[in-house]
């Protein structure tokens, strides 16, 4: 991990800034490409109180390591690559290019852990303390890790500071959890036997994470494993490294996991993920992030017999009624596609409209999409910030081309966001089309970015046929005054989720997941657990013994 000399710089917002504690806010100057790892860094700038946030990004490069049994230590093969700024474009970190190697490395070390030194030994109640500790430095060092997280996936800082600032309670909660596992006595139908069962943990867990809320997601998956007794190797996403890099600085080390606990392997899917997901000691996988990538990881996991857990894509219907409160549901439909860039799987990026108010809607809706705000996602009061990678960017922009030839009406937007309008490198206008047939593949595929298909619907029937005929069913919306038709669309609804006059809700209280292509298992909530454990079946006969030892002892 990177290291630096020098005094604490004192922080506006009281973020601990020691070197040891901020990791990016030290950068080397004349980075070589195979840097020792001993080199020492100077510190960028000195954060003043004018310099609240990270409108002046340093020009040179931040150096990581990443972390495996509990050191430091650079990829095996010595390879890095660049992690760059979405709304700049430019690089502003390396990260270690992990492969095979690495990946054993820390398969191993996880496996040790699990099966040896303090981590079995612990009760589940020091367990639960442990996991307390991690809870309150994320709160110690909720502020920076947002800034981090913007920095590499460029997402707004109001969004990704409270997304920080409410990742505690994951950890509070589960470690509540964490002496609440127990299994039962069950009184068989045998004279003299006694018979328990005991739910155990199921080893090494393997969690691959996407680019577009990397810390929350990964919480989401660590914390119920941790709670479980599991331990953990993480790959995130080569597009978004350096916020869980510094977690595992500020949080982590300083909470006294044991080494080899959560181990970090960075780097590129195929060379990475593949050997992690395959590995012979890795019981277990979760994965967040597109629907083909899900099914490849299923598909690998499946050949070992690997317990998987996939979070995947959307293509989320928000179903406005025309007895709705209409300012909440044009705020709701904004909230559904235009946050967070549209870069999210539960995006309520088909907005059925029923007729009799589609146009009155849409009107409001252009009128109040049209005033959102585009800008540097490190500033509090912008709305819209960039696309995330490059190849999303090409994708989104594509989508809308495929929009335009089908025929679909561009109301808004259309195309990329200038300097004058407040784009930067990748920003994409927030766009909507109406005329949306539910057939069009605007409507059929996920686009992942700030695009949004408007579809009539004449009744209630009509709009559970058309929320329906989809092959993902991660989230939906319902946007209504009746208390019975809420009830009932939330049962007809084939989707994970269903909010009713709300939108984009989570909670650690709540079990998040898909149905049909949007994925397998649940997240979140008591039950998320329950992936992490297994049963075990326990007979004692304190009877006598004999018998037909060529018979199945059944039930006499």
């Amino acid at each position: 991990m990177l290291k630096a000399a020098g005094q604490p710089i004192a922080h506006p917002r009281g973020i601990d800034m020691r070197p040891e504690r901020a990791l990016s806010r030290y950068i080397a100057s004349d980075i070589p490409k195979e840097r020792p790892a001993n080199l020492m860094c100077r510190p960028a700038h000195r954060v003043t109180e004018e310099e609240a946030t990270m409108q002046d990004r340093p020009t040179t490069l931040v150096e990581y390591q990443t972390y495996i049994d509990g050191k430091w230590t650079n990829a095996a093969s010595g390879k890095t690559f660049l992690t760059s700024d979405p709304y700049t474009g430019e690089p502003w970190a390396r990260i270690p290019e992990c492969d095979e190697a690495d990946v054993k490395l820390a398969v191993e070390a996880a496996s040790r852990a699990f099966e040896s030194g303090p981590w079995p030994q612990m009760t589940p109640t020091a367990r639960g303390k442990a996991m307390r500790r991690i809870a309150a430095l994320i709160e110690k060092h909720a502020e920076h890790l947002a800034q981090i997280e913007v920095r590499d996936n460029g997402k707004l800082i109001s969004e990704m500071a409270a997304q920080t600032k409410y990742l505690p309670e994951w950890f509070y909660y589960y470690g509540g959890l964490a002496d609440k596992i127990h299994g039962s006595v069950v009184p068989v139908d045998r004279p003299d036997h006694f018979n328990y069962i005991l739910r155990e943990p199921v080893g090494v867990c393997a969690f691959i994470t996407p680019w577009n809320s990397p810390l929350m997601l990964a919480g989401w998956k660590m914390a119920p494993a941790l709670a479980a007794g599991c331990t953990v190797v993480i790959k995130p996403s080569e597009y978004t490294t350096a916020s869980m890099l510094e977690f595992m600085k500020l949080v982590i080390e300083e909470a006294d996991i044991p080494p080899g606990v959560i181990n970090v392997v960075t780097g590129y899917g195929a060379v990475v993920g593949e050997p992690l997901v395959t590995h012979p000691k890795v019981a277990k996988v979760a994965f967040t992030g597109g629907t083909a990538t899900g099914a490849r990881v299923n598909e690998l996991a499946a050949r070992s017999f690997k317990k998987v857990s996939l979070e995947l894509g959307g293509k989320s219907p928000n179903i406005v009624f025309d007895d709705c409160i209409l300012d909440d549901a044009v705020s709701g439909a904004i909230s559904g596609i235009f946050a967070a860039t549209g870069q999210t799987c539960i995006a309520g990026s088909r907005l059925l409209v029923q007729e009799t108010i589609h146009d009155q809607f849409v009107e409001k809706l252009v009128a109040m999409a049209k005033q959102a705000k585009l800008g540097d996602p490190s500033l509090y009061e912008t709305q819209v910030g960039p696309v995330t990678t490059p190849p999303q960017y090409a994708k989104i922009l594509g989508y809308i081309d495929i929009a335009k030839g089908e025929g679909a009406n561009c109301v808004l937007g259309g195309g990329p966001a200038t300097k004058e309008e407040g784009g930067g490198k990748y920003f994409v206008k927030p766009t909507i089309f109406t005329g949306v047939d539910n057939k069009m593949r605007i409507a059929q595929e996920e686009v992942f970015g700030p695009v949004l298909s408007v579809i009539k619907f004449k009744d209630e029937e009509d709009a559970v046929r058309i929320a329906n005929d989809i092959a993902y069913g991660l989230g939906s919306g319902v946007w209504t005054q009746s208390v019975r038709r809420a009830h009932t669309m939330a049962r007809r609804i084939k989707a994970g989720t269903v909010w009713v006059n709300t939108y984009r809700a989570v909670s650690f209280m709540m079990p998040f997941g898909g149905y049909k292509a949007s994925g397998l298992g649940r997240e979140n909530g008591a039950e998320a657990i329950d992936a992490y454990l297994q049963s075990k079946s326990v007979w004692i006969n304190n009877g006598p013994g004999g018998g037909n030892p060529f018979v199945m002892k059944t039930a006499d």
